[in-house]
């Protein structure tokens, strides 16, 4: 944080100091108008804005000796409510600070908890973790922070009134110590993100009518009330929220898939819609508008009531629009898959296998399993996992051989993962690149504690012309008898299949229009994360066998091509018809032989094993999908706009190199999506043409009219005054929010509250043709021995029993922020009662 000393602000110069000595992460003023700053290790800090505000307005000579000043004398929090050494305050960084204004109240936020200040006196109200229950856990404050605390205390603070506290004896600092040692593994964990942190506390607001809402990483929103209260939580979509924003009576929720949700005071969700295709970093008002502001550096504004009448008319003109602007792509995609048994194949095989049946393949997606396996290496792959490092020098191999042959069709790979001995990559041709993008990975293991990743899947994931398209790449249980393992693979990979963030950091896969719907199944319960694209395709060894049938039988058909009656046999046909696997998806017509078990450099039919197992030959190796059509019959469009066919479902018998064979097979992809271009044009045309929109829209502008009770008030000693402000409109809801302005001896003003004014409510809603009772109250000022200035005088004059300050009361409505503003004068004087001024 560095605001550089000079001549003033109005010179372009201002006031610098070192704040922090990490990071800092929040910042937020408070409406007392002091600066609170959250940094790593739940170390806050306040400097008081009048100190901020007075050495801004100092001659140049002495600013450089008061930003020293106020540097030196900023408030550190955790160590101020330490005691003994034992601090309530989890040592976990403050990532998020929020100043409830209505109530002069503080929230700071960590990972897993909270804590809430008095913004006015800065003591410590209350620690929560996410759950709403209170914390009694103590950190342990390090000596050092201690003699720093101690020693600021002395050169810095002004004697006051000592306040009793409860002394920590010995045994219960020893509690503390333990609990605090028992806790410091979780903590760690949390921070470096290895702990299972999906309630992660990542965005808040606060609300007009007063509540607090907070935003996670498993997209759990939850409502909580001034005092710290967790009052209900609500999950209408299982991305991670990322920012949330309050206007009016609306709150809109940004997703990290790009997605938006707007909610009303109840939490009711109202809509939403896709906007990005990256995750949505902030939002801001503006106008009649909420702008979004997305991980790929775009902007977006979205009107403040929509949805609503405008948003009707606009869709309606669109319809009528949309031959201009949707638009159809045709492609194919390659999709194959291989267990190469460790080996590495050779040219012929590769050749054989990778051929493109046609110039129109513009996607080619290649699955290996078995790429290397040995319990040292899966031992080493899954402690690179938990680290977040993957590869092998085979898997390295096997992308440069397949590269090198598609680089002669001019394809460029785009993206690939690998966990132990599943390889999944893809290739796309040069002139395809530019409509393929937000590529992301993930990994699922199914092996030993489901930790080892020698059965499991991995998965690509990546947007073709905007719409959403998934991979995955599975080895699951193998042996005749392990159906029912196979089948919970499945389960597994698909319930819990993730796709974590790209190396930007942002995770930045985006969702299709038809998939928008949310999460939720049937009994309120949260769907997979698959669930939500425009198709999926499943390929890899997923080792079902042929049953009822023995290795005689199955050799003679085999022999026979008689291919079709073993399929009556084929343990994956029969879990799916009877709905236990592999649900909603479907599989093409195959007429090839079985491609399990072969012995290696034996070609054609007769390399079937033959040794003393007599394994019985199967279609382990396999490629099933499911587009975005209810049916067969629904054909491509914005509604459905992922259909594909296929055009090809084989096995390559010339590839000798492992037991298994590897197989392919051609989607044809019909894509519909919108001209984004043309859509935005066909969009200010309707604007600006369409009279009852413009109408509807200058109507948004309108803010009611508004009276308030007085203009001057004069406050003695503790009694209370109320402000009463009057929404005269019978139909439209008023939105007020009261800020102040305190002169001082440069005859500017510093923006915020005085401390010995206590203003509530600051911020609300009146009803049409309703009256708000505003209550302002004298508080105890608090030391001002931090306005010193370096002649030793205090110059702010605000301790000569008389006080005074503007507040400004802005009236708008609840879709636009344009509206009123009304001042009132209020001054402070000791002796006596009440004096109110009135117009």
């Amino acid at each position: 944080m560095g605001w550089n000393a000079g001549q003033g602000p109005e010179a372009g110069e201002c006031l610098a100091w070192e704040a922090h000595r990490g990071p800092v992460f929040a910042l937020v003023v408070s409406p007392y108008g002091d600066l609170w700053s959250g940094s790593e290790g739940g170390v806050i800090k306040v400097w008081y804005g009048e100190a901020i505000e007075k050495s801004l307005g100092l001659q140049r000579e002495e600013k450089r000796k008061t930003s020293f000043l106020v540097e030196r004398s900023s408030i550190d929090l955790r160590a101020m409510v330490s005691d003994g050494g034992a601090c309530p305050l989890p040592a976990v960084d403050v990532k998020l600070l929020l100043s409830d204004n209505s109530r002069s109240k503080v929230w700071s936020a960590g990972y897993l908890s909270f804590a809430l200040w008095d913004s006015r006196t800065k003591d410590l109200l209350k620690v929560l973790n996410v759950d709403g229950q209170v914390d009694t856990r103590f950190d342990i404050l390090t000596s050092q922070d201690q003699h720093s605390y101690e020693t600021k205390q002395n050169l810095f603070s002004t004697p006051k009134k000592e306040k009793a506290r409860n002394p920590v004896g010995f045994l219960q600092r020893s509690r503390n110590a333990l609990l605090g040692a028992a806790d410091a593994v979780r903590r760690v964990a949390v921070k470096a993100g290895f702990g299972d942190d999906t309630q992660r506390i990542e965005a808040f607001t606060l609300s007009t009518d007063g509540m607090i809402w907070t935003g996670s990483a498993n997209g759990c929103l939850a409502q909580w009330d001034g005092s710290g209260n967790r009052l209900q939580e609500f999950q209408h979509h299982s991305s991670s929220v990322q920012c949330i924003c309050n206007f009016g009576t609306r709150l809109w929720v940004g997703y990290m898939d790009g997605s938006i949700h707007l909610l009303d005071p109840e939490g009711t969700l109202l809509g939403g819609w896709i906007a990005h295709s990256s995750p949505i970093l902030s939002m801001a008002v503006g106008g009649s508008y909420i702008f979004t502001l997305a991980g790929h550096g775009g902007i977006r504004g979205w009107n403040l009531s929509s949805p609503g009448p405008i948003d009707n008319i606009l869709h309606s003109e669109l319809i009528e629009k949309e031959s201009s602007y949707k638009k159809f792509e045709y492609m194919k995609v390659l999709v194959g898959s291989w267990n190469v048994g460790q080996e590495k194949a050779s040219h012929e095989s590769l050749r054989a296998w990778l051929k493109l049946p046609t110039p129109e393949v513009g996607v080619v997606v290649i699955g290996l399993q078995e790429v290397e396996m040995g319990a040292g290496f899966l031992a080493m792959s899954a402690a690179k996992e938990t680290v977040g490092l993957e590869g092998s020098p085979n898997g390295e191999w096997w992308l440069d051989v397949i590269g090198q042959i598609l680089k002669g069709h001019s394809f460029v790979c785009v993206g690939s993962r690998q966990m132990a001995g599943l390889l999944i990559a893809v290739w796309v041709k040069i002139n395809l690149k530019q409509y393929i993008g937000d590529i992301d990975n993930a990994a699922v293991a199914c092996g030993l504690g489901r930790a080892i990743g020698n059965k499991g899947a991995v998965g690509l994931r990546m947007r073709i012309y905007g719409r959403s398209i998934c991979f995955i790449n599975c080895h699951f249980a193998a042996h005749m008898e392990a159906v029912s393992k196979r089948n919970e693979d499945f389960d597994h990979v698909f319930s819990s299949m993730t796709f974590s963030a790209s190396s930007s950091g942002f995770l930045t896969t985006s969702v299709s229009a038809s998939a928008a719907q949310l999460l939720r199944g049937p009994n309120g319960s949260r769907l997979p994360e698959l669930s939500d694209t425009d198709m999926v395709v499943f390929l890899g060894d997923l080792n079902y066998r042929l049953y009822g049938i023995s290795y005689d039988e199955a050799m003679s058909l085999v022999s026979q091509r008689c291919f079709d009656w073993l399929r009556e046999n084929d343990q994956l046909r029969a879990e799916m018809r009877s709905g236990r696997v592999f649900q909603g998806l479907r599989e093409g017509e195959f007429k090839f032989p079985p491609t399990y078990k072969f012995e290696k450099h034996t070609p054609g039919l007769s390399g079937y094993d033959c040794s003393e197992k007599r394994r019985i030959p199967a279609w382990c190796d396999r490629i099933l999908y499911r587009d975005n059509r209810a049916s067969s019959e629904v054909e491509c469009s914005l509604e459905c706009p992922v259909v594909c066919s296929i055009s090809l479902y084989d096995s390559c018998m010339e590839a000798i190199d492992s037991d298994h064979k590897p197989v392919k097979c051609v989607f044809n992809l019909d894509i519909a999506h919108v001209d984004k271009q043309i859509m935005r044009q066909k969009y200010g045309e309707i604007i600006s043409s369409n009279k009852k929109l413009m109408y509807s829209l200058q109507g948004l502008e309108a803010f009611p009219e508004s009276n308030i009770s007085t203009n001057d008030i004069v406050l003695r000693d503790q009694n209370p005054s109320v402000l009463k402000l009057q929404n005269r409109s019978r139909k439209e809801l008023a939105r007020f929010e009261i800020t102040g302005q305190t002169s001082n001896s440069s005859a500017t003003h510093f923006p915020g509250f005085p401390s010995w004014l206590k203003v509530s409510p600051a911020v609300g809603i009146i009803s049409p043709g309703q009256t708000v009772e505003v209550t302002l109250q004298h508080g105890e000022p608090r030391s001002r021995d931090f306005l010193t200035g370096p002649s030793g005088n205090n110059s702010s004059g605000a301790d000569q029993g008389k006080a005074a300050a503007t507040l400004l009361v802005i009236v708008t409505g609840v879709y636009s922020t344009a509206g009123r503003g009304h001042t009132v004068h209020v001054q402070h004087c000791r002796g006596g009662g009440i004096f109110i001024k009135r117009l």
